[in-house]
Protein backbone atom coordinates (compact mmCIF):
# COMPACT_ATOMS: atom_id res chain seq x y z
CA UNK A 1 0.00 0.00 0.00
CA UNK A 2 2.89 2.34 0.71
CA UNK A 3 4.17 1.62 -2.80
CA UNK A 4 0.91 3.00 -4.25
CA UNK A 5 1.25 6.16 -2.15
CA UNK A 6 4.78 6.72 -3.45
CA UNK A 7 3.72 6.03 -7.05
CA UNK A 8 0.89 8.57 -6.92
CA UNK A 9 3.13 11.17 -5.27
CA UNK A 10 5.75 10.72 -8.00
CA UNK A 11 3.03 11.06 -10.65
CA UNK A 12 1.83 14.24 -8.94
CA UNK A 13 5.34 15.69 -8.82
CA UNK A 14 6.03 14.91 -12.47
CA UNK A 15 2.66 16.33 -13.54
CA UNK A 16 3.28 19.49 -11.50
CA UNK A 17 6.71 19.98 -13.08
CA UNK A 18 5.22 19.75 -16.57
CA UNK A 19 2.34 22.09 -15.69
CA UNK A 20 -0.57 19.67 -15.50
CA UNK A 21 -2.19 21.09 -12.35
CA UNK A 22 -5.41 19.08 -12.52
CA UNK A 23 -3.64 15.76 -12.87
CA UNK A 24 -1.20 16.68 -10.11
CA UNK A 25 -4.03 17.63 -7.78
CA UNK A 26 -5.92 14.42 -8.54
CA UNK A 27 -2.89 12.23 -7.95
CA UNK A 28 -2.14 14.05 -4.70
CA UNK A 29 -5.71 13.53 -3.49
CA UNK A 30 -5.56 9.82 -4.32
CA UNK A 31 -2.22 9.47 -2.51
CA UNK A 32 -3.65 11.29 0.53
CA UNK A 33 -6.72 9.01 0.66
CA UNK A 34 -4.60 5.87 0.37
CA UNK A 35 -2.29 7.21 3.10
CA UNK A 36 -5.22 7.73 5.49
CA UNK A 37 -6.52 4.23 4.75
CA UNK A 38 -3.02 2.88 5.45
CA UNK A 39 -2.86 4.71 8.81
CA UNK A 40 -6.29 3.39 9.85
CA UNK A 41 -5.35 -0.18 8.93
CA UNK A 42 -2.04 0.16 10.79
CA UNK A 43 -3.79 1.34 13.95
CA UNK A 44 -6.36 -1.47 13.72
CA UNK A 45 -3.55 -3.99 13.28
CA UNK A 46 -1.61 -2.66 16.27
CA UNK A 47 -4.68 -2.61 18.52
CA UNK A 48 -5.67 -6.16 17.53
CA UNK A 49 -2.12 -7.35 18.21
CA UNK A 50 -2.26 -5.80 21.70
CA UNK A 51 -5.49 -7.64 22.53
CA UNK A 52 -4.14 -11.01 21.34
CA UNK A 53 -1.42 -11.07 23.96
Amino acid sequence: MVRWIIIFLVIALIAAVFGFGGIAEGATDIARIIFYIFIVLLVISLVSRLFRR
